[in-house]
């Protein structure tokens, strides 16, 4: 579902969506002015990525971009003016606005926000050193780039010729599909090199390190699949994609959350996969659920004070019932 935008915003305001869109579309412009392989390319695609992700945070309101250190962000996120003597308005920085992201819209996944922060450190290094670090770069990086507007956009319920063009928006979804499949190559080669290592173990090894990998698998926090490579014990872990669910279970409480899988391990063939798109070539890159069960007590008294239970790692995600 599309968020909408909060009735608290005016088109004219610094933070408001259609505000910071424009934007994005004046930096766009300006970055398909010049050729990929022009460092301004590089330069200017950065104030695209930016303003279009403060866009779709303020499109679910624009009180998230306020720096929340002092109230008057957020009264002026709302659309007053404060009166607070010297007063300027200053919004997130925007690793927070990435992080939010995240954690807000689910198909913004850890991949995308570690790509943000790289491109964008280039940016800083572009503009606060001596470096020139869009001089030469690979163009490997207009496919997370692309891939990443496309989701923010989305968002929005808008696509990516809003921002590119259809030309130029045809040649990024070429750009988004050969990186996925180019991703499914890399991953699958990976499994394969590690089971031929596996197969070739000893038995009485192969047996140690799937007891190693069983209780490994038990007592780490995470969702217990079957490695690809090995078939042992493995797991899983993510990001929560929901809003905690609990319910009173006789005198316990029990909490389920959705997650989107973001890394892979096995400790038995010490296959690791990173990211969504490598996760799903794999077969491992369906939402699970996590359960954790506390007593009252634990619950509603600050963590400091007492400590839930252990995650239950049996727990199966919408795709595996």
């Amino acid at each position: 579902m599309t968020p909408k935008i909060s009735s608290s915003a005016k088109s004219s305001h610094p933070w408001s969506r259609d505000s910071l869109l424009a934007k994005a579309q004046r930096y766009a412009q300006e970055m398909l002015a010049h050729s990929a392989e022009e460092w301004i390319f590089g330069l200017t695609s950065t104030f695209v990525l930016e303003y279009l992700a403060r866009a779709a945070l303020s499109n679910v309101s624009p009180t998230l971009l306020a720096d929340q250190k002092d109230w008057n962000n957020i009264y002026f996120a709302l659309g007053h003016a404060p009166t607070a003597p010297k007063f300027v308005p200053r919004s997130l920085d925007v690793s927070a606005v990435f992080k939010y992201l995240r954690d807000v819209l689910p198909s913004f996944t850890s991949d995308q926000e570690g790509f943000a922060a790289q491109h964008l450190n280039r940016r800083n290094e572009e503009l606060h050193t001596g470096g020139t670090p869009f001089d030469g770069i690979k163009p490997d990086w207009l496919a997370p780039f692309y891939q990443s507007c496309k989701i923010l956009l989305e968002s929005m319920g808008e696509g990516l010729t809003f921002l590119f063009g259809m030309e130029q928006a045809n040649s990024a979804e070429e750009l988004i599909a050969a990186s996925l499949d180019q991703s499914a190559k890399t991953v699958m080669k990976s499994i394969s090199a590690h089971r031929t290592v596996w197969e070739s173990k000893h038995p009485s090894e192969q047996k140690k390190a799937k007891s190693q990998a069983s209780n490994w698998a038990i007592r780490q926090s995470g969702h217990r699949v079957t490695c690809p490579a090995c078939e042992n014990d493995a797991l899983v872990a993510g990001t929560a994609i929901s809003s905690p669910l609990q319910k009173l279970d006789g005198n316990l409480i029990v909490s389920k959350q959705q997650y989107l899988p973001s890394r892979f391990e096995c400790v038995a063939c010490q296959l690791k996969i990173a990211g969504l798109a490598q996760l799903t070539a794999a077969g491992l890159g369906s939402q699970y659920v996590q359960t954790n069960t506390f007593d009252p007590a634990s619950f509603f008294a600050s963590e400091d004070q007492y400590a839930g239970f252990d995650d239950d790692n049996n727990e199966y995600g919408i795709d595996d019932q």
